[in-house]
C-alpha cells in the first residue's frame, strides 16, 4: 500500500531525529539504502565487478548512491537528485575552553548563515566527529587515524540572552548580537579548563586523552521533529534545510526500480551553506568522479562517459521560501508560494538558481506523472536572491539542471517548519523524476 503524507512525515522525522550532523546524515541515508539491498563500496577499491546493481558510497558529510541496470542504462544518460546534508549551525573551535564571570563556556564559530537568536536560550548537545589514534598494529606501529561518530543529546549547552531589564530597547530597536562576543555557549560553572572539552570527549569516546587528534564537532538543538498544529498539518524541526530534501531523495531512489531507462543517482553533498568548496562539496570533483567511475564499470570508455552525460539532467533540491504571513511583502506579490501548495520550481533569471525551459519542462512532466502542483518562486526584483548546488552543478557537468525544493517558513532558523504534506509531494515528485 502506498505510504499516506503523515506516514511519510513521520518517516521524514525519524530521519531528522538520527542526523543532528552532516555525518550523520550521511551514515542514516546509508543504512537506509543498505537495509534496502545497496551495497556500500570504497573509493579505493576495484569496482570492475560491479557492473550492475545498487551501490553507495559515503565521504565524511557526503553521500553518493546509484542503481545501474546495465550499460545500456548509460545511453540514457544519468538522472541525478542533488541536495546537501549540512544546516546553519554553530561549531565547536579547535581551542574552545574558556569562560569568565564564574562561567565555563566554549567557544563557537558560526557555520553558514543562520539566524543567530534562533540559537538563544534553546538546550543544546553536541554531534559531529571526532579523528583518534588508530590501534597499533602487529609492528609496533600505529595505524591510520580513526574516525568516530560523536553523538551526545544531552543538555549540555545554552547561549543565555541578555534579559530585557539590560537592554531595555530591545523590542524597539531589535537584537543586535555580535557573533564573537554573544554566542559562546555556557556548559558549567568554574574557572576554565584548558582540557575540559578535550577530556569531555575521552569521557564520550571512551579513549585516551594522547588519542584526540582532531574534531568536527558542532551543537544541535534537542528539541526532538514533530507534527505540529491543531490538525497536526505542520511539521516543526531543525534542519529541514536541507535533510527533508536528502530524506526524499534516499527514499526515492530506494523505491526506483531496475528498469534501465538511465541510471538513477543521488548526490548529498555538504558544505553548501558555505559555498561548496571543499572535497565533498559540489564545487568539488566528487561526483563527476564517481559517475565516471560508473561509466568505466559499464564498460564505457571517456569519450562513452561524456556521452552518457549529453543526455543526463539534475534535479537540485533544496528548500524554498513560502509566502510569510506576517511579512507577505518581502516577497514577489505575483508568485504566492503557499507553505502547502506543493513541490516549488525556483527561477532566476542571473541564474542563482539553475533552472531553464528546457528543465522546468522535465519537471512540470514528473510533476503530472506523479499526480502533484507544482508551484513557481521568483524572489522580489529589489531583494538578492540565494543560490544552491544547482548552478554549481550544471557549470561542473555541463548538464540540465533544474532547481525544485519544498515550500518552508524559518529557513536558517535552529528550527523551522513546513507542512506535513510536503515531504510525501516532494518524494513522489523525485519518484517520477527517477522512472522518466
Amino acid at each position: 500500500m502506498a505510504a499516506r503524507p503523515h506516514d511519510d512525515a513521520r518517516d521524514l522525522i525519524a530521519f531528522l531525529d538520527a542526523s543532528p550532523s552532516p555525518y550523520h546524515a550521511a551514515e542514516t541515508a546509508a543504512a537506509r539504502l543498505e537495509e534496502a539491498g545497496f551495497v556500500r563500496l570504497d573509493p579505493r577499491d576495484d569496482w570492475s565487478d560491479h557492473t550492475s546493481g545498487a551501490f553507495l558510497v559515503v565521504q565524511g558529510g557526503a553521500l553518493v548512491a546509484w542503481r545501474l541496470a546495465g550499460a545500456e542504462a548509460l545511453d540514457v544518460g544519468f538522472r541525478i537528485v542533488g541536495a546537501h546534508t549540512d544546516s546553519p549551525n554553530l561549531r565547536i573551535k579547535p581551542r574552545p575552553d574558556t569562560g569568565r564571570a564564574g562561567y565555563r563556556q566554549l567557544g563557537v564559530e558560526v557555520y553558514g548563515g543562520a539566524l543567530l537568536n534562533s540559537w538563544l536560550d534553546r538546550d543544546l548537545g553536541l554531534s559531529g566527529r571526532v579523528a583518534v589514534r588508530g590501534s597499533t598494529n602487529t609492528g609496533g606501529h600505529r595505524n591510520d587515524p580513526e574516525t568516530r561518530l560523536l553523538r551526545v543529546d544531552r543538555p549540555l549547552l545554552r547561549v543565555p540572552q541578555l534579559a530585557i531589564h539590560l537592554d531595555r530597547g530591545v523590542n524597539e530597536n531589535g537584537l543586535k548580537l555580535n557573533a564573537q562576543q554573544h554566542l559562546a555557549p555556557v556548559w558549567g560553572l568554574g574557572r576554565p579548563d584548558e582540557h575540559g572539552f578535550s577530556s569531555f570527549l575521552i569521557e564520550e569516546l571512551g579513549v585516551g586523552r594522547a588519542n584526540i587528534l582532531a574534531w568536527d564537532v558542532m551543537v544541535h538543538d534537542l528539541t526532538p521533529a514533530t507534527l505540529l498544529g491543531r490538525d497536526e498539518g505542520l511539521l516543526a524541526s531543525g534542519r529541514l534545510d536541507n535533510l527533508l530534501s536528502c530524506w526524499a531523495a534516499t527514499s526515492a531512489l530506494t523505491a526506483a526500480g531496475d528498469d534501465g531507462r538511465g541510471v538513477p543517482v543521488i548526490c548529498l553533498y555538504d558544505h553548501e551553506e558555505i559555498g561548496s568548496e571543499s572535497a565533498t562539496g559540489a564545487a568539488g570533483s566528487i561526483l563527476a568522479t564517481l559517475l565516471e567511475r560508473i561509466a568505466a564499470t559499464a564498460g564505457r570508455d571517456r569519450d562513452g562517459y561524456l556521452r552518457a552525460l549529453a543526455a543526463s539532467s539534475c534535479l537540485s533540491a533544496d528548500g524554498a521560501h513560502a509566502t510569510h504571513p506576517n511579512y507577505a511583502e518581502r516577497h514577489e506579490p505575483d508568485h504566492p508560494i503557499a507553505i502547502d501548495g506543493g513541490p516549488v520550481l525556483k527561477l532566476n533569471a542571473n541564474v542563482r538558481y539553475a533552472t531553464d525551459a528546457t528543465g522546468a519542462a522535465i519537471v512540470r512532466l514528473a510533476a503530472e506523472r506523479a499526480g502533484v502542483p507544482l508551484q513557481q518562486f521568483v524572489t522580489r526584483t529589489d531583494l538578492p536572491c540565494g543560490s544552491t548546488i544547482g548552478p554549481i552543478t550544471a557549470a561542473r557537468l555541463g548538464i540540465t539542471t533544474v532547481d525544485v525544493g519544498a515550500p518552508q517558513l524559518s529557513m536558517h532558523s535552529a528550527r523551522e517548519l513546513c507542512a506535513a504534506g510536503e515531504p510525501h509531494r516532494l518524494r513522489r515528485l523525485l519518484a517520477a523524476y527517477f522512472e522518466g
